[in-house]
């Protein structure tokens, strides 16, 4: 079972964060430990599912591997991707599916489970709501000392971007991080993030 939310009696105490990028087809996911003095990627990866023609096998390896995600590292909280608004109804019931068996996984287990709009995840990781995944994934590269990044990697860098999403947007509420006055006291203390 997971280890109860962090309070802010535990402010030195690390907790993990499970990002998840749904998908039929490749799905990325990312563990990240979030402590008030760093944040450190534990785990990424890309679940790929195209060799499966059966819907319904895709759904289930998508819930066994997450579960063992789970399992494996306890992360207290899940942040996804919820889908984008596409043109093609089945691609976006099948997105759903898979997004669903993730968040029935993951509170299965206890975890919170939080969705962010893609545009909201750009936005709080490369200060872009119209960033390509390139441009994500760069800025995320550089935060987390990552390897060249290929075609390959995009959409485990995309479940890293929901994570960092989550932490960015919450960790004042949490009693983590600090609060800026403006931008330019932001960038003083984080000169990492100026693109």
């Amino acid at each position: 079972m997971p280890k109860p939310l962090p309070s802010k009696s535990q402010d030195t105490a690390p907790y993990r964060i499970l990002g998840i990028d749904p998908g039929t087809t490749a799905l990325g996911f990312a563990i990240v430990e979030i402590h008030p003095r760093y944040q450190k990627m534990v785990e990424i990866g890309t679940l790929k599912l195209a060799k499966f023609k059966d819907h319904a096998k895709r759904l289930d390896t998508i819930y066994r591997r997450i579960t063992q995600v789970i399992n494996t590292h306890q992360p207290t909280i899940m942040a996804i991707e919820a889908p984008f608004f596409g043109k093609n109804p089945q691609s976006m019931l099948k997105l759903g599916r898979a997004q669903g068996v993730c968040m029935a996984a993951a509170m299965g287990l206890g975890c919170e489970v939080h969705e962010y709009a893609p545009r909201k995840i750009k936005q709080s990781i490369a200060g872009n709501g119209n960033a390509s995944k390139e441009q994500v994934a760069a800025m995320l590269a550089q935060e987390f000392s990552l390897p060249t990044i290929t075609k390959d990697i995009l959409d485990a860098t995309d479940a890293l971007g929901a994570a960092m999403c989550h932490y960015y947007s919450n960790r004042n509420a949490l009693g983590r991080g600090k609060s800026f006055k403006g931008w330019e006291g932001f960038l003083a203390a984080n000169p990492n993030r100026l693109k």
